[in-house]
């Protein structure tokens, strides 16, 4: 999935660094900044457990365009609905490439944010011909996928990784299972060898984990996917890979390897998060959790309600200014940065009025973006069957089970880009592996 940003915030922003302690303190604001003299303060501290209340309040005092500090540097913090959906459907007045940002040169070298907003080689950053040319070689490949046989690989993955743990009668099903199945069925649909993945599966949570494993492993990474496409020009397959490479889009080596690792990297993370919070809210709401008694008839919907309220990718730093503009009655100016509130955009009440019992069959959530930096097609299709069915394999195979701690012990990860769960630890009836799986060779390299 496009929207998501390349890597993530290993640290809390709101732990300062010693350039965004200062910045903190400023009470000036920068030359051309005056509407952020009163600035909120953003960082992932702020958002906490639940934004609801933020989100009002600064809809209340700031309106749909809020004037932000992020980790000191001034922002516009775009929250409304209709905003947000102007700003994503106009590429040409809102760019995706960072190099056209105004403060560039006056970032410290330790922003927690930087890497966000660092440009790389990928379909993120391009625009115009360049990024339909790109983006439109993704999607042909995407569309390749037999979504019958997608289902079946999520089936098998997901019951090879419940049978790792299901004779225990407890497991944390983030780090045993969401963030297990997806870069597993993405690495396969890729063309890559099973012996592979576990190694590369590490080397993709290494990445969105950050740290100084991070920049060893995306060169492993790159190194894979370079030895992957020399094999699949060799001796092509019916596989992503080998379909980008055929494309008439003529798509360069360096362009494949640079777009595959952020197809892997953001569709994992998206799709293991949405796996966690879905599984989490079924455990959790009464209204979901009867489908653990009841069958399956309330997962679509528990998948839906997921992407309204607690959407993988919450905000996203990436468009900046081509010009001069003004947005809800705000003066932005040329090369200004704005981040994208998806989540506080969908608990807009013109959108979602408080007296809105649930999201039902609406599909109008920003999640997956909007417009030409959306989700490329059918990216959210295939998303979605991997969810959905990582979600149902477990309540078929542990039909019993059940939250192991309190709703209110549940923490969400401190950052400001990311949704996602430290842990959901549960409990069942301990249940005899079904032998399901694959092969045992991710067992055997672990």
């Amino acid at each position: 999935m496009t929207n998501s940003p390349p890597l993530h915030d290993p640290t809390d922003p709101s732990a300062a660094s010693p350039a965004s302690q200062h910045a903190e303190r400023r009470r000036e604001p920068l030359e051309g900044y005056a509407d952020h003299a009163d600035a909120v303060r953003l960082h992932a501290s702020l958002i906490g457990d639940d934004p609801t209340a933020l989100f009002q309040e600064m809809r209340r005092e700031h309106g749909p365009v809020v004037p932000v500090l992020l980790d000191g540097m001034p922002v516009w913090y775009v929250i409304g609905y209709r905003e947000l959906h102007h700003v994503t459907s106009q590429p040409r007045l809102f760019s995706r490439d960072p190099r056209r940002w105004n403060l560039q040169d006056l970032l410290p070298p330790d922003w927690p944010a930087r890497p966000y907003v660092t440009w790389q080689p990928s379909v993120m950053y391009t625009e115009g011909a360049e990024h339909q040319r790109r983006v439109g070689a993704i999607s042909d490949a995407l569309d390749t996928v037999d979504r019958t046989e997608l289902a079946l690989i999520c089936e098998q993955i997901a019951d090879r990784a419940i049978d790792e743990f299901s004779g225990d009668g407890q497991t944390d099903l983030i780090s045993r299972y969401a963030d297990r199945i997806p870069a597993q069925v993405i690495t396969r649909l890729f063309g890559l060898a099973e012996t592979d993945l576990p190694e590369l599966v590490e080397d993709v949570n290494h990445v969105l984990g950050g740290g100084e494993e991070a920049l060893p492993a995306v060169t492993r990474i790159l190194g894979k996917l370079s030895r992957l496409i020399a094999d699949k020009r060799a001796l092509p397959g019916h596989d992503l890979t080998s379909h980008m490479l055929a494309h008439h889009a003529r798509v360069t080596d360096e362009e494949i390897v640079q777009d595959l690792i952020m197809t892997m990297i953001s569709s994992h993370d998206n799709c293991s998060n949405w796996i966690g919070s879905t599984l989490r809210l079924m455990l959790m709401d009464d209204h979901f959790s009867m489908s653990l008694q009841g069958g399956r008839s309330s997962v679509g919907e528990a998948l839906n309600d997921v992407l309204w309220k607690d959407p993988p990718t919450p905000n996203m730093p990436n468009r900046w200014a081509v010009q001069d503009c003004e947005l809800a009655g705000r003066r932005i100016r040329r090369g200004d940065m704005l981040v994208l509130g998806v989540a506080a955009a969908n608990a807009d009440p013109q959108v979602q009025p408080a007296a809105h019992a649930g999201s039902g069959a609406n599909r109008a959530h920003l999640a997956f973006g909007h417009g030409e930096y959306g989700c490329p097609f059918p990216a959210p299709e295939l998303g979605g069957i991997i969810a959905k069915t990582a979600v149902e394999v477990l309540l078929d195979r542990l039909p019993d089970v059940y939250l192991a701690v309190k709703p209110d012990a549940l923490r969400w990860r401190p950052s400001l880009w990311v949704r996602s769960l430290e842990a959901l630890p549960v409990r069942f009836s301990p249940a005899v592996p079904t032998g399901q799986g694959l092969s045992n060779t991710w067992n055997a390299s672990r």
